[in-house]
C-alpha cells in the first residue's frame, strides 16, 4: 500500500479485519513480522524503541476515539505537549491558525472536564497537527461523538488536509464517515481486498 503526500484516506472492515495493527504499525507501535514501513524517507523497522517514540511523536499525529488529554493541564498545554516535550517553542501564528480553524480559541485556558466531547476531539486534533506531522492517523475519532459532533469532526479533518496539505488516514467501520475521504481502502483477515479512489 501507499499513500501520497497531501491524500485523505479512509481504512475500513469488519472488527477484527486488522485496521487497529495496520495503524499500531504505520504509528511505530508495533512492528511488522515483515516487509518495511517507510513514512517520509525513514524506515520504520530501522529505529530503535526510542528513536520510534521520538519519530511517532514528531511525524506522526495520533488521534484516538478517546482524546487522551492530560485532565490537570490547560488546552493549550495539552495542544503544546509534543512541543514542549522536545523543548521547543510554537510558531505563533501556526498554532493561532490551528485554534482558530478547529473553533477552539476561546477555550485555550479551559481544562478538559469542561469542555463537550466534540471539544475534547477538536483539542486533541490541534495537538496532533501543532507538529506539522508527515502523517495523521485517526483511529475511530468520531466513536464516541453524536451526529452532530461526528460530521463537524469530519469536516475538521477535511479541512487541515485541504488547507494544510495534511495526509490523513482515517480509521473507521462506519460506511458515512469512510465515504467523506478521497479514498477507501478496505480489509478483510488482514489483508487489503479492494482499494478505490473516489474522487
Amino acid at each position: 500500500m501507499s499513500v501520497g503526500k497531501g491524500e485523505f484516506a479512509a481504512i475500513t472492515g469488519a472488527s477484527g479485519s486488522g485496521k487497529s495493527t495496520l495503524l499500531h504499525i504505520l504509528g511505530s507501535v508495533e512492528k511488522p513480522t515483515s516487509g518495511t514501513v517507510t513514512i517520509d524517507g525513514t524506515d520504520l523497522s530501522r529505529l530503535s524503541p526510542a528513536q520510534a517514540a521520538i519519530f511517532r511523536r514528531r511525524k506522526v499525529g495520533l488521534v484516538y476515539q478517546f482524546y487522551n488529554l492530560i485532565p490537570t493541564l490547560t488546552v493549550q498545554d495539552n495542544i503544546l505537549m509534543p512541543l514542549t516535550l522536545d523543548r521547543k517553542k510554537p510558531i505563533d501564528a501556526f498554532f493561532e491558525k490551528i485554534v482558530g480553524s478547529l473553533g477552539i480559541s476561546e477555550k485555550l485556558s479551559a481544562l478538559p472536564n469542561q469542555l463537550s466531547g466534540g471539544q475534547q476531539q477538536r483539542v486533541a486534533i490541534a495537538r496532533s497537527l501543532i507538529y506539522r506531522p508527515a502523517l495523521l492517523l485517526a483511529d475511530e475519532p468520531t466513536g464516541n461523538l453524536d451526529q452532530k459532533n461526528s460530521g463537524e469532526i469530519i469536516d475538521m479533518l477535511k479541512l487541515s488536509n485541504r488547507n494544510l496539505g495534511q495526509t490523513i488516514l482515517l480509521i473507521t467501520h462506519d460506511e458515512k464517515v469512510a465515504l467523506e475521504a478521497g479514498r477507501i481502502i478496505t480489509m478483510e483477515d488482514g489483508r487489503i481486498i479492494s482499494d478505490e479512489k473516489r474522487r
